[in-house]
């Protein structure tokens, strides 16, 4: 990013930001989906929740950073775009920030833009290709929020995500501060590769993958594992390819 360009934003209101479509998620008991609205619906077609067991550990850093219970419900996205990354089918994305958490559009833009063009990403098997745009069409957005922003937007659509985890539906990827910040206990100490994880699970269910599991111990676990749950003897892993270019993958699972 260009010195000087970080106040061009555009604000997004959290309303219209609804009417584009909405999007990672939550669940109260271990080894439960997230709950469904208090009208008792599933979530609709297209939502996905990334369920969190209730004895799943947050793991504090040393100096606690700020995460607000709510930011300020408007998003600001840098006036910039990205250059195109891979080979294939192109897909546009869109990276926005919350107002009042305290965090630089740009520099989340930037992580966001790293993960999406690592060569061990979802470039790797030359299908699809990535561009972050500002303006025009777009195949999805990723929004970082405030736990009761995410919380507002994924109760949109049916999810509970009780303020702790992530949501996707539509067009959107909800990423939640609290858990872009405080990490797990498979990752401590690894933001970058938590980030990773969370990115690249999200946009491979915007590219059409389900979930995985464990294809072995002590092999790489899939990026489209619910590692939340548990790595099944599988070691940690944030991308769909290995060093060497070979797709991480696993046995389907609902």
């Amino acid at each position: 990013m260009i010195a000087g360009v970080l106040a061009l934003v555009l604000v997004i209101g959290l309303g219209g930001a609804l009417a584009w479509y909405l999007l990672p998620g939550s669940a109260s008991a271990r080894g439960t989906s997230a709950k469904a609205g208090k009208s008792g619906t599933p979530p609709p077609d297209g939502a996905r929740i990334e369920a969190e067991p209730s004895d799943a550990p947050i793991v504090k850093p040393k100096k606690t950073p700020y995460i607000p219970a709510k930011g300020s419900g408007k998003f600001t996205r840098p006036a910039t775009s990205g250059k195109v990354h891979g080979h294939g089918k192109l897909m546009r994305y869109m990276v926005e920030v919350e107002g009042g958490l305290r965090q630089d559009p740009a520099a989340f833009a930037r992580s966001v833009d790293e993960i999406l063009a690592d060569p061990r990403g979802w470039t790797a098997g030359g299908k699809w290709a990535f561009k972050r745009v500002n303006s025009g069409p777009y195949d999805f957005v990723v929004k970082l929020a405030s736990p009761g922003t995410v919380d507002k937007i994924c109760g949109a659509y049916g999810m509970t995500t009780e303020g702790k985890v992530n949501c996707s539906a539509g067009k959107q990827v909800i990423v939640n501060l609290k858990r872009w910040l405080l990490l797990t206990t498979y990752y401590r100490g690894q933001p970058e590769h938590y980030h990773a994880l969370t990115i690249n699970h999200e946009v491979g269910h915007r590219l059409g993958f389900g979930h995985m599991t464990c294809s072995g111990r002590g092999r790489l676990a899939p990026v489209m594992q619910q590692q939340i749950f548990g790595l099944k003897g599988c070691k940690i892993n944030g991308w769909p390819y290995d060093r060497k270019g070979r797709f991480v993958k696993g046995p389907s699972v609902p």
